[in-house]
């Protein structure tokens, strides 16, 4: 019997690295994002067949629902969800601050994106199930001018928390990962906004803030995707809860 995992985000970066791999373990895989042309780019990457296509803002609480509810049903067998869409960058206080954008996309994104899906876990005769969330480094400390995006990645790591209470009793585990710099898109514009603000070229800029991370380097998104795919493998059954640091040292219990 087919088995399916919803992954948001999945145009690009981690998610797109995600998809491929969880692809070559068997998946058949639900791409979730804002722009169908990457969307499609993705799934042009993917072994097997049956893979689908979502294009919806998950911060879109009545589309995301109308998207899900058209597009999935029991017979897929849905047994993980990565909901891993997210947006970076700095927010100020003002008429173009991007806190309800930032907040929208990165945290009400998550949870409208597992409730929505929660029904299909629950019918799946899978024993365990899997809920995974992208979160951030910036959980665990602070940088200048990113109170939004501190805020929701912080609320990630309490989400976790509460729905793997909620979802225990169907054993279904709910995780979150929280890289640093991974080398992505997203990464690289933030990379050219420190050096725009600090008039440095990128390269400067980039070396500098290699320079706080203990390893001194990004991660590699198929390396994130490679530990995804354990979290969603029937290898691992006891994890639930925990916010998961993959950051090559940026932050150290």
């Amino acid at each position: 019997m087919k088995k399916s995992i919803l992954i948001t985000g999945a145009g690009s970066g981690i998610g797109r690295a995600a998809a491929v791999k969880l692809a070559e373990e068997g998946y058949q895989v639900f791409l979730v994002g804002r722009t169908i042309e990457s969307l499609e780019e993705t799934k042009e990457l993917l072994s097997g067949s049956g893979h689908k296509v979502i294009s919806v803002d998950v911060g879109n609480k009545r589309q995301l629902q109308h998207a899900f509810q058209n597009n999935i049903n029991n017979e897929d067998n849905l047994v993980g969800v990565f909901a891993n869409a997210g947006i970076g960058g700095a927010n100020v206080y003002g008429d173009n601050d991007r806190w309800e954008e930032i907040i929208q996309t990165n945290i009400s994104g998550p949870y409208y994106t597992i409730m929505e899906c929660l029904p299909f876990l629950k019918s799946s005769k899978q024993e365990y199930k899997h809920i995974l969330i992208t979160g951030s480094c910036l959980s665990r400390f602070a940088v200048p001018n990113y109170p939004a995006y501190i805020t929701a990645k912080t609320g990630v790591n309490g989400l976790v928390k509460a729905l793997a209470i909620d979802f225990a009793s169907s054993k279904i585990l709910v995780n979150a990962i929280l890289p640093g710099w991974v080398e992505t898109e997203m990464a690289k514009a933030g990379i050219q906004a420190i050096a725009d603000a600090t008039n440095k070229p990128y390269e400067q800029a980039f070396e500098e803030q290699m320079g706080f991370v203990p390893l001194g380097k990004m991660s590699q998104p198929d390396e994130i995707a490679n530990f995804v795919a354990y979290l969603f493998s029937g290898g691992q059954t006891s994890m639930t809860g925990q916010s998961i640091d993959i950051n090559n040292g940026s932050f150290m219990i």
